[in-house]
């Protein structure tokens, strides 16, 4: 995956135009004026396995260069004004108080709720970009070249397709497209006010069905896919509504067995146009391609009928949460909700424009994917859609030797969640492992070099160029900002992303509660293990939680439970009055907040850093408290490790776990011991569970975890953990309930039980 040229050692380095790394008292300097979070970064390098003799020269060379190229470079590349950014306050309590609220600097005075002056409904916001932006490309798709079977060594066949370029939607034509849909859905009786649900992958069709809800004050219901059939029942009849938006494969796979549950339901959409078996649909239910609804919609007299638009207050998306925790509920989420949060993302991000191109391949009934799309068409942005199937070259639909989606659409914006870059990590550096030895060493003095370099605030163009550029082009080579949600992002990901990905990743905080807005870390802060500082459309406060143990009198943070207010948190939960009460509340000056049931503390430059959760939170037998989110980030960085789920009983005295070991390093461990057997023997064998738990203890220790947090038993399962398994949501989250009862009897034999 990275290929190194021998004459690249002088050639990388010596070219750039940075100071020499610092001795031991610059050292000391650097630490005191960034602080702990920017100097764990030198902490991260890699092991260096080479002759101290030759590391000496080669660091003789980088210091005499750099003396005489820094001060030009300094000035030119404007690295002082990204040191006093990174630097600055970004965020005050406006009481005074350590408790809060804290308001980021640039918005002590008043909360931001628009990005445009009176564009304040999602209607508005996509008639305002397609004015603005008529001929700019929009909305894109790959077309399918072909599509083939691929038999598997081990009797299993793959779908494999070869697709094309990217055809698209111009925001003229899209802004056309969603009005006459929305006509038509009204032509089919969809009335105002009256909710209309979509479950669908994510594709340029889903925004055109959510733009026409919008437009003609549908609310819109998304449920994920990988609910399960209980749960998306649940959410329609709740709803009661009487139209679906869906895809040709997802009815006739997992719609088909819950349509005689939904007893209200009278049209089905479907947005593509492959051939349907009807038989098997319920009497009463009538099917609609997307086409034909928009053909009918088009119509003049359907056209000419008055549309009511939306009021800031009026209701956009409700949106059911993956359910983590139990049966999902329906967020209500306003169009004023959603406007406020996506101004304050879009400040976030610098020169966000009409130039960058965003690839859109995670749910769209996720917040996080929702919120970052409706971001990118607020200013003119180009969205190209894809799957986790086809995003790179190496992804498991693409037929090898044709390109990934990256490759072709070379976007500058994208989300992800922790779980997708923890895999690019785990896979490169499995890469750098099986180098050469020249070509391993000449990767981790690269690595390590521009870590020093980041840790001062300081860019590496050559290396970037001359090193990092083959990793750089898994996500296409023109990536200027990754935003990562949805979960922990640990810090050894996080630097590598920026290393070897060249380009900065914002961490951001927020749940569909709050619209996906909360807190998104700046541009030129390379700090890790912060979510950066409250965005210009929220405040927050910490709130003392007694039982945990923290307050906001703690020195030398803050410390509580998040709570966060704004006018993008939302107007709670659909038919639950109980959990409202609960979880929102509306403060003397008429400002709604919510309890996160996170735990975080606040920096002394006004950035949060989450620390803990409620949920998460187990008392021991003997009286300690286990953070289990805490044990999973550490341990999720062993290379052994492909996901885990740390698990423990109150009435015990030790931590166990189940882990989801990672192939290639499990089967070369079985080589190691002379074990042979299939995947799942190798799974269930005693010695490998033994010796495994050998090595995820050492990295337990490495993680500095407490003695009474490192796992005393695990269980290695040989089911990954998927969205489709039940076991992890669509932005996979853990959860904890379905993984407890599906591991019962190991969680019984690990206690002893058994």
């Amino acid at each position: 995956m990275v290929v190194l040229a021998t004459g690249l050692l002088n050639g990388c380095f010596a070219s750039q135009r940075h100071p020499p790394p610092p001795n031991e008292h610059r050292r000391q300097q650097i630490s005191e004026r960034l602080g702990p979070s920017l100097t764990s970064s030198l902490k991260m390098k890699l092991k260096e396995d080479i002759n101290p003799l030759l590391l000496q020269v080669f660091r003789s060379v980088v210091w005499v260069y750099s003396i005489i190229t820094f001060i030009p470079w300094y000035f030119f590349s404007g690295a002082g004004t990204n040191l006093e950014r990174a630097r600055r306050i970004k965020a005050r309590s406006i009481s005074g108080h350590p408790a809060g609220p804290y308001r980021a600097t640039n918005c002590q005075e008043k909360l931001v709720i628009w990005v445009n002056p009176g564009v304040d409904t999602l209607d508005k916001m996509f008639e305002f970009a397609a004015r603005r932006f008529p001929k700019r490309d929009c909305l894109g798709t790959r077309e399918v070249l072909s599509e083939e079977d691929e038999p598997q060594p081990n009797g299993k066949v793959f779908k494999k397709v070869i697709l094309g370029k990217y055809n698209w939607l111009s925001y003229e034509e899209a802004y056309h497209a969603a009005k006459c849909f929305g006509s038509g859905l009204a032509a089919l009786n969809q009335k105002p006010f009256c909710n209309i649900a979509i479950i669908c992958e994510t594709r340029a069709e889903w925004v055109v069905a959510a733009q026409a809800c919008f437009m003609y004050n549908f609310p819109l219901v998304t449920l994920y896919a990988t609910l399960g059939p209980k749960a998306v029942a649940h959410g329609l009849n709740e709803t009661e509504v009487t139209h679906i938006i869906t895809s040709k494969d997802l009815l006739q796979g997992r719609l088909k067995a819950i349509l005689c549950e939904v007893p209200r339901l009278q049209f089905i959409i479907v947005v593509d146009n492959k051939p349907i078996n009807r038989s098997d649909i319920p009497k009463g239910i009538t099917i609609h391609s997307m086409d034909a609804v928009k053909e009918m919609g088009c119509r003049p007299d359907n056209l000419a009928v008055e549309r009511r638009q939306p009021a800031p207050s009026d209701i956009a998306v409700i949106m059911y949460t993956s359910g983590s925790t139990g049966i999902p509920k329906g967020v209500m989420i306003s169009h004023g909700n959603i406007i406020a949060a996506i101004a304050g993302m879009a400040e976030r991000i610098p020169n966000l424009n009409e130039t960058d191109t965003y690839i859109g391949y995670l749910p769209l009934a996720h917040v996080l994917e929702l919120s970052a799309e409706l971001v990118c068409i607020s200013h003119g942005c180009r969205i190209g859609y894809s799957s986790p199937q086809t995003l790179a070259d190496q992804s498991s639909k693409i037929k090898k030797g044709s390109k990934g989606d990256t490759s072709v659409l070379k976007p500058t914006l994208m989300a992800s969640v922790p779980e997708i870059m923890d895999r690019i990590y785990k896979n490169v550096m499995t890469k750098v492992e099986e180098m050469s030895k020249l070509q391993k060493t000449l990767f981790v003095l690269a690595y390590n070099y521009k870590i020093e370099q980041i840790s001062k605030g300081y860019s590496t163009p050559l290396c970037d160029s001359l090193v990092f550029k083959r990793v750089r082009a898994l996500l296409g080579g023109n990536m200027r900002v990754l935003l990562s949600g949805g979960a922990p992002l640990s810090a050894a990901t996080q630097r590598f992303m920026n290393v070897c990905m060249c380009c900065p990743v914002g961490q951001g905080y927020g749940l569909t509660e709050t619209c996906g807005a909360g807190t998104i870390s700046e541009f030129w802060d390379y700090s890790t293990g912060r979510v950066g500082a409250p965005l210009v459309c929220s405040e927050i406060m910490l709130k003392d939680w007694e039982e945990g143990g923290y307050y906001s009198t703690d020195t030398p943070n803050p410390r509580g439970e998040i709570l966060i207010g704004g006018p993008n948190v939302t107007m709670g939960y659909y038919k639950s009055n109980g959990k409202n009460h609960e979880d929102f509340f509306v403060d003397a000056n008429g400002q709604r907040w919510f309890c996160t049931g996170d735990i975080g503390e606040f920096h002394p430059d006004g950035c949060l850093k989450i620390i803990d959760r409620k949920k998460d939170l187990v008392k021991l037998q003997a009286g300690e408290y286990v953070s289990l989110g805490k044990v999973e980030a550490v341990l999720k960085n062993c290379s052994l490790v492909d996901n885990i789920c740390a698990y423990a009983n109150s009435d015990q005295s030790y931590v166990i776990s189940f882990v989801v070991p990672n192939h290639k390093q499990l089967m070369a461990l079985a080589e190691k011991m002379q074990i042979k057997g299939s995947w799942e023997e190798i799974c269930n064998n005693l010695q490998i569970e033994t010796e495994a738990l050998r090595v995820i203890t050492e990295a337990a220790i490495s993680g500095k975890l407490e003695r009474f947090e490192i796992p005393r038993k695990i269980r290695l399962s040989a089911e990954a953990w998927t969205p489709e398994t039940g076991l992890v949501t669509d932005a996979f989250k853990l959860k904890r309930k379905e993984l407890k009862t599906h591991y019962q009897e190991d969680i019984e034999r690990m206690y002893g039980g058994k």
